[in-house]
């Protein structure tokens, strides 16, 4: 019988509900997770700046793996909430619960921010042993503690500071490691003083105390990332708005064959979203028309996304109110005004500022007709080795060369002898022992390979045979002659040549 019954329905506590399926509110209980916590109530500290309160965040890592972030903010306001606790208590502890969800109407003087409902703070409160918050303003501390989401204790003291502080100890039974990583912490922090020009961020060690303040923000990142390359040109620097919509961006390209791509909103990082889609439809078209107008493109010719990605490094601040994610890790941005107002803002401001960085935009241009050369290139020869691939499946061993092959099932016994022609060949065919020794005769000059491109190499009906009758492969990925040990079909391979002068075929063979 089925136990399925009424009984089995249950509602769980909001904060049970977050301990017993944490991965819905920090992406993981593995050391990003933890991390994720930090951001959380760091990101809480930033929005307060976002909206021109306080100058300095101080993160300090405490003894018994605890944590404490402060910010020198506005601070909760004191009162009472409408369920009978004060607010303070109310926005840790109370689902549902903050001051951010009439960010529209600009009553609550949030024009921007990470954080839409609390949830990152109250989650952090559900995985932690113990959590203190504490608020200060208007003369006045109030101090609550939690553990494990559960209401301790409140108090209230005389204070002239301003500003909120949170202490947290995660909690060992739901995180894989309680211990934080000072090297990631010490990036996280980093980051957010590039993203946040004019910030002072303290970071208090059991070792010493950094700081960390960004004067040129993006620009700063920018170099940052680049630190070990030179960039191919001049990098690129844009700051618009639209009402409550505003895009920050660097652009800068390296010599690299693979980009790196920094997104953010409201200075919440993101692997994803409509703020980059917007700009690298706007990146793509701006470049084209741009390099269609200088006839730096032939008539037809068009650069894709792709051609235009390689080298690239992007940071992209996209800031908004009320941010729509997926999910409540929010690594990627869902807005339809990410894309919107990204792909305007850009589009507006590159109209202006490639006539002004015309030479760097040529140099961006010609990188990317080289990306894309090199990519077909590599394709017609992915393509070529996969079609080999085909034909060793659809056939075994039939060559259509001259080898006179051996019959040994021992293959590492055998061995195959290489020589000039079908006249050099006949002589040795009849002296082998045609149980472990093969014979393969070739033409006296052949492709020299480490002139070739791997395309006329594949081409090149005598390099194949011997890549084949070998047991070698080309790896259709990497383009790299490759090989497996089980697959090779001779444990020697001997080349005979001529005595005379010309002995090009051993040398290009050697080569």
């Amino acid at each position: 019988m089925s136990n399925y019954t009424a009984n089995t329905i249950k509602t769980l506590d909001y904060f049970e509900h977050i301990r017993q399926y944490p991965g819905m509110y920090i992406g993981s209980v593995d050391i990003r997770g933890l991390h994720h916590c930090v951001k959380e109530i760091i990101s809480n500290s930033i929005d307060e700046w976002l909206n021109g309160a306080g100058d300095t965040i101080t993160v300090s890592l405490l003894p018994n793996n605890g944590i404490k972030i402060e910010d020198n903010g506005r601070g909760i306001p004191h009162g009472k909430h409408e369920s009978g606790c004060s607010v303070l208590q109310a926005c840790y502890g109370i689902a549902n619960t903050g001051g951010k969800f009439d960010n529209a109407t600009g009553k609550t003087g949030y024009n921007s921010s990470g954080g839409e409902h609390g949830t990152g703070g109250k989650a952090v409160n559900a995985l932690s042993t113990k959590m203190i918050v504490t608020t200060a303003l208007e003369g006045k501390k109030e101090i609550v503690e939690f553990s494990k989401g559960e209401f301790i204790s409140y108090k209230e003291e005389d204070s002239s500071k301003h500003g909120v502080t949170v202490t947290f100890y995660p909690d060992a039974d739901i995180f894989e490691t309680i211990e934080f990583d000072v090297d990631k912490l010490r990036e996280m922090i980093r980051e957010f003083s590039f993203l946040c020009k004019g910030l002072t961020f303290i970071f208090n060690t059991l070792e010493g105390t950094e700081t960390y303040k960004s004067e040129k923000g993006l620009y700063d990142y920018l170099q940052y990332l680049n630190k070990d390359k030179t960039f191919l040109c001049n990098p690129f620097y844009i700051n618009a708005r639209d009402g409550s919509y505003q895009i920050e961006i660097a652009l800068g390209y390296n010599s690299n064959y693979t980009s790196s791509i920094k997104l953010y909103t409201n200075n919440i990082p993101q692997e994803k979203g409509t703020h980059l889609t917007g700009f690298k439809t706007a990146w793509t078209l701006a470049v084209n028309n741009f390099a269609k107008e200088k006839k730096w493109l032939k008539d037809g010719e068009k650069l894709s996304g792709a051609d235009l990605e390689e080298g690239m490094l992007l940071i992209l601040n996209f800031k908004m109110i009320d941010p729509i994610f997926k999910g409540q890790n929010k690594e990627e941005l869902s807005s339809s005004e990410g894309r919107t107002y990204v792909q305007k803002l850009t589009t507006e401001t590159l109209k202006e500022l490639l006539p002004y960085q015309e030479k760097d935009i040529k140099v961006i241009v010609d990188k990317a007709l080289a990306a894309r050369k090199a990519r077909e290139a590599a394709k017609k020869a992915r393509d070529a080795a996969r079609a080999i691939d085909k034909k060793k499946k659809e056939k075994v061993l039939k060559f259509d060369s001259k080898l006179a092959d051996c019959y040994s099932k021992d293959r590492k016994k055998c061995e195959i002898y290489i020589v000039e022609g079908d006249s050099a060949s006949g002589n040795i065919k009849l002296a082998r022992d045609n149980e472990f020794q093969a014979v393969l005769p070739v033409r006296g000059k052949i492709l020299n390979t480490r002139k070739a491109t791997l395309e006329q190499i594949q081409k090149n009906a005598e390099i194949m045979t011997m890549i084949e009758a070998f047991g070698l492969t080309i790896d259709a990925k990497t383009m790299k002659v490759t090989f497996c040990p089980e697959d090779l079909r001779y444990g020697k391979i001997i080349i005979m040549s001529d005595a005379d002068v010309n002995v090009s075929a051993y040398e290009r063979l050697c080569a």
